[in-house]
């Protein structure tokens, strides 16, 4: 390695402020619930990876799906309507507002209880044209007809910052 090299780093990961513990179910996938923000303002990470499970509840229904979107604060205070990056039960959206937001993970989910549903390393700057948002949290959603798992340690969004070094 020469001097003035430039090599990725990664930072120490850490889980997304986020309760899904028995999280309803919703037909439309227009309700379910917000994260804490993740503000980027003062470390200005290059980028984050994002990961993580979710649990199902018992007996649900075949062929249905469980969704992680992305929602990005545009000027660093102000989100889409009826999102506020707090760890709170999202709003009843219209169907236009996922177009404010980014999918990270749509996962099919099948009958059987209590599986996690696991989804792996998605850019966050990749899903916003290249650069991370000042600040963003997570939407997730699903229709499998019953509440998600009750255990709040069945659910995890981990996030892995990462940034450039010169050596």
């Amino acid at each position: 390695m020469a001097t003035g090299d430039i090599k990725l780093v990664y930072g120490a990961a850490s889980d997304v402020t986020i309760t899904l513990a028995s999280l309803a179910t919703s037909s439309t996938k227009l309700v379910g619930r917000e994260s804490g923000a993740v503000d980027n303002s003062t470390n200005l990470y290059l980028d984050y990876l994002v990961s993580g499970k979710i649990t199902t509840g018992t007996s649900p229904t075949t062929a249905k799906s469980i969704e992680v979107w992305c929602v990005a604060s545009w000027d660093g205070t102000t989100y889409p309507a009826g999102f506020a990056g707090s760890n709170a039960a999202g709003p009843t959206l219209i169907a236009e507002n996922k177009t404010c937001l980014a999918l990270v993970a749509s996962m099919a989910t099948v009958a059987t209880s209590d599986t996690a549903y696991h989804f792996t390393c998605k850019s966050i700057a990749a899903l916003f044209g290249g650069v991370v948002p000042k600040k963003f949290s997570f939407f997730v959603t699903h229709d499998t007809a019953v509440n998600l798992n009750a255990t709040g340690g069945n659910h995890q969004i981990r996030l892995q910052p990462i940034y450039e070094n010169v050596a």
